[in-house]
């Protein structure tokens, strides 16, 4: 087997929630990581996103409802939301004589899939030079909001929120994931067995922070909680509803 490295890096990474707030990510840093990101892979070198950073207290005070107000909004250093952004792109067409036809779903998809690429680079940099970072799924949740607040144009949505700071007091232990064999599919995909899924989710399934999930919900599966408390059909139903009246407020439905 080849000697591969950074492994260990990967296998052990955190989601930090708690941030330091005696050192702070410098501008010059915080460019530096967002430069660098940008070398992730795009969409025909396109680079369809932007990224709006929040410093301001008062700012963070604003959009952290929006974020269901989860401590780290507010707790953070600095908050970045990633946008999928054709807006950009659509201006330089027009400057230059071009005549853009991006205005449609597929033209959505593309920009979501650049920005989310680069947001993953930012965060893999990022960590690799000590400084944390929390996802915050809120972002689509509520990106009519976020959108008002940031002043983001037509074709421009929030599709990432990042909280970024170093951390306060360490990493905390890194969660669970299933193992490799569960989600790897040689040559064609092949459907799970009943006891493919016992091996899958079995180890998550005994953990006691899942154990503690299903008493304090009164249920009586891991899987239950999922469906039933934190994402439950109806929220879906909901988010869908909103978000994508929001993608085609912005031009792209």
């Amino acid at each position: 087997m080849t000697e591969l490295k950074y492994l260990d890096v990967f296998g052990q990474r955190s989601t930090l929630r708690s941030f330091s707030k005696e050192r702070h990510v410098s501008d010059s840093d915080l460019e530096a990581i967002i430069s660098a990101a940008s070398h992730a892979p795009t969409t025909g070198n396109m680079q369809l996103y932007s990224v709006v950073v929040t410093r301001d207290a008062a700012m963070k005070r604003r959009l952290a409802p929006l974020h269901f107000n989860q401590p780290t909004v507010e707790g953070c250093d600095v908050l970045l939301t990633v946008c999928a952004d054709f807006n950009r792109f659509e201006r330089w067409c027009e400057c230059r004589d071009a005549v853009p036809g991006y205005r449609n779903f597929h033209s959505f998809v593309t920009a979501l899939i650049d920005a989310l690429i680069f947001t993953q680079q930012f965060v893999t940099l990022a960590e690799l030079n000590g400084i944390g970072s929390c996802y915050l799924g809120t972002a689509t949740y509520s990106a009519a909001g976020i959108s008002e607040i940031l002043g983001l144009p037509d074709r421009v949505v929030p599709v990432a929120t990042l909280a970024v700071g170093y951390p306060a007091d360490g990493y905390p232990a890194p969660s669970d994931r299933l193992p490799a064999s569960a989600i790897i599919h040689r040559e064609r995909y092949h459907e799970y067995t009943d006891s493919d899924i016992d091996a899958a989710f079995g180890d998550k399934e005994a953990l006691a922070d899942s154990l503690r999930f299903v008493a304090e919900n009164g249920k009586s599966t891991l899987a239950q909680v999922f469906t039933d408390v934190r994402y439950p059909r109806e929220l879906n139903e909901a988010i869908s509803r909103t978000f994508y009246e929001h993608i085609s407020e912005k031009g792209f439905v």
